[in-house]
């Protein structure tokens, strides 16, 4: 009975040990698989990182390229649009210089016409100059420095210009001066605006024809009263006016012999 117990307790031993064998043989292997797969997956993520990071720094690198290109390209369309404003400035520029050029073209050409009537005017007129006497006179008178008519100087011109009609045949002579104040230069300019003042007047007003005016600015060079004194030089700053007609049948006239109110002859 005894040995027989003995035998059951050992047979009992021998299977709890080789329970706990096993049991740790199991727990070592579930160990290595799991040190196995850590050290699998840690390799794959290994693998994947050597992988991507290439992709990844390529990726970049593309982005950055791109990124400048796109920069290249606004420059490029920046330094286009700044050419093609340029170059229409130019050529703004050169139209309007083209512009200017036949303007000043036609207005040469309308100088060189009026020119050529003038001469023809004037030659048909020198054959028989001697046939034309001073029919009429006015004188107009300008503040200082001034070249611009007068309500009174309208008036005074517009008593003269009721003669004209009584001459089929005339000329006007317009002589411009100034006083003695300032450079020769400068007043013989300002006597000659002076004159063209009075002939736009009665050119526009009239219709008197350009081949009727004969014009000059004298400057300071004739005076009629002493540049000493104020009054002096208020006579000196004038134009004066001339009517010549040919082969006269009226007695010559100033302005100053008419009737400021009727315009006839008094």
């Amino acid at each position: 009975m005894n040995t027989w117990t003995q035998s059951l307790n050992q047979k009992n031993s021998q299977g709890s040990h080789n329970t706990v064998h096993g049991k740790s043989t199991v727990l070592m292997l579930a160990v290595s698989v799991a040190v196995a797969l850590v050290f699998t997956g840690c390799a794959s993520k290994n693998y994947v990182r050597n992988q991507t990071d290439p992709l990844i720094q390529q990726t970049t690198q593309l982005e950055d390229q791109t990124a400048a290109n796109h920069r290249g390209l606004d420059d490029l369309s920046q330094s286009a649009d700044k050419g093609i404003a340029q170059a229409q400035s130019a050529a703004n520029a050169a139209s309007q210089q083209a512009k200017t050029a036949g303007d000043a073209a036609s207005q040469a050409q309308t100088s060189a016409q009026q020119a050529m009537n003038r001469a023809d005017s004037l030659s048909s007129l020198v054959g028989n100059l001697d046939s034309y006497h001073s029919v009429a006179d006015v004188q107009v008178h300008f503040a200082f420095n001034k070249a611009a008519l007068t309500p009174k100087d309208k008036t005074q011109l517009d008593q003269f210009a009721s003669q004209f009609s009584n001459f089929p045949s005339y000329i006007l002579e317009v002589t411009g001066s100034t006083d003695s104040i300032g450079g020769s230069q400068y007043n013989y300019q300002l006597s000659q605006m002076r004159a063209e003042a009075v002939v736009q007047y009665l050119a526009t007003k009239y219709n008197v024809p350009a081949h009727r005016f004969y014009l000059i600015g004298i400057g300071k060079d004739k005076s009629v009263a002493s540049n000493q004194s104020a009054s002096g030089r208020a006579e000196n700053r004038r134009v004066e006016v001339q009517l010549l007609a040919n082969n006269p049948t009226a007695a010559p006239t100033t302005a100053q012999d008419q009737s400021p109110s009727t315009g006839k002859m008094m």
